[in-house]
């Protein structure tokens, strides 16, 4: 992963109107771009092996965390392949998925788009229908206990072979009913959208909304690709359009939102200050902006962190409700259900502007 920094980074402002922590994990928000294997926590995953069987090569919690130091995303990668072996049962993934919404609920959040990533779960010698059951079983509990809505996203693994790709929507069109989406993951320099042009024309006859990640390590190129090939209606990262003045106004004129992950993208040395990301830039030019957690296990931060990041770094109380409003507008929930949550962060604004949120 290219570890150079979008150009001409902004600045940020003073933090003048800072809210505290607690009321920014009260403030209603939907999370976009989350990969329900990246909120596998170390201390799960060695709960999971053990009752599985599966055999680890770390001894002990303290060594298994001594391998979150990521170099680059491949580095991450590596890992969190590895660990991905531990889930093994329909079990395995509603109590994972479970682990997640309690910290979703937590932070606020009332609306969530999660990826998997089942190709690597086949590899694994799993069932897609049994990985589907277990995931969607935990959304059911999750919605009932926490209130929280949502649904899944078959996410693409872009660095194997095409034809997995392939086989993979085709076995997935039996259970498009249970998607919302197909989006496009992993290692992303060498792999470009336009090598899954016919794999998400298959997905959008299946009903299925698209997404892509474009633009985290790769070029504005990718997220013109990730545009006009695959049709996406959100791009997950895309930092580095900004690169492209071009590639910038178009997702402004056409209403595309990204999804951003602050502490993603410092931990994999995509920055080495989220100063350096370009948020600031891209609202000034009115792109959509929202905030997300991408793999929180490995990345030091769920959603809330990485709300409260931004916050430390300057950005207001009316910023941040702007990115939890930009989450829910470009959700895939029904219109009812979005009319509902920005009503809820309404209320939310409202309390904060009278002080006693």
């Amino acid at each position: 992963m290219s570890t150079s920094t979008p150009t001409n980074a902004s600045t940020s402002p003073s933090r003048q109107d800072a809210a505290p922590e607690s009321t920014l994990l009260a403030m209603p928000k939907a999370e976009l771009h989350l990969h329900i294997e990246g909120t596998l926590e170390p201390e799960l995953a060695l709960d999971l092996a053990r009752r599985n069987g599966v055999q680890l090569p770390w001894n002990g919690l303290d060594e298994l965390r001594a391998q979150y130091r990521f170099e680059n995303l491949q580095s991450f990668l590596n890992l969190y392949y590895q660990l991905m072996a531990v889930l093994r049962t329909a079990d395995d993934f509603r109590d994972l998925m479970l682990a997640y919404l309690e910290r979703a609920h937590a932070d606020g959040v009332r609306h969530a788009e999660i990826f998997f990533d089942p190709q690597v779960h086949l590899d694994n010698g799993l069932d897609f229908d049994m990985v589907m059951a277990g995931l969607l079983e935990g959304l059911a509990i999750g919605e009932e206990r926490y209130g929280i809505s949502g649904g899944l996203i078959l996410s693409i693994v872009r660095d194997k072979p095409v034809e997995s790709a392939r086989s993979m929507i085709d076995l997935a069109e039996h259970r498009a009913g249970d998607l919302i989406g197909v989006g496009l993951d992993s290692a992303e320099v060498g792999y470009p959208p336009s090598l899954f042009e016919e794999c998400f024309a298959h997905a959008r006859a299946m009903g299925l909304h698209c997404v892509a990640h474009a633009g985290e390590e790769g070029p504005a190129d990718y997220v013109t690709q990730a545009l006009d090939l695959l049709h996406a209606e959100r791009i997950d990262h895309g930092i580095h359009a900004i690169d492209s003045p071009e590639v910038t106004a178009r997702l402004a004129r056409e209403g595309i939102a990204l999804t951003v992950c602050p502490l993603s993208n410092r931990r994999l040395q995509v920055v080495d200050d989220l100063r350096e990301l370009p948020i600031r830039r891209f609202l000034d030019q009115g792109v959509a902006v929202t905030v997300n957690s991408d793999d929180p296990a490995y990345f030091g931060g769920y959603i809330g962190a990485n709300y409260q990041a931004l916050a430390d770094i300057g950005f207001g109380a009316d910023e941040l409700a702007g990115f939890a409003e930009n989450s829910i507008k470009h959700s895939f929930a029904a219109e009812e259900r979005k009319r509902q949550l920005l009503g809820q962060l309404a209320e939310w604004r409202n309390a904060v502007t009278k002080g006693i949120a």
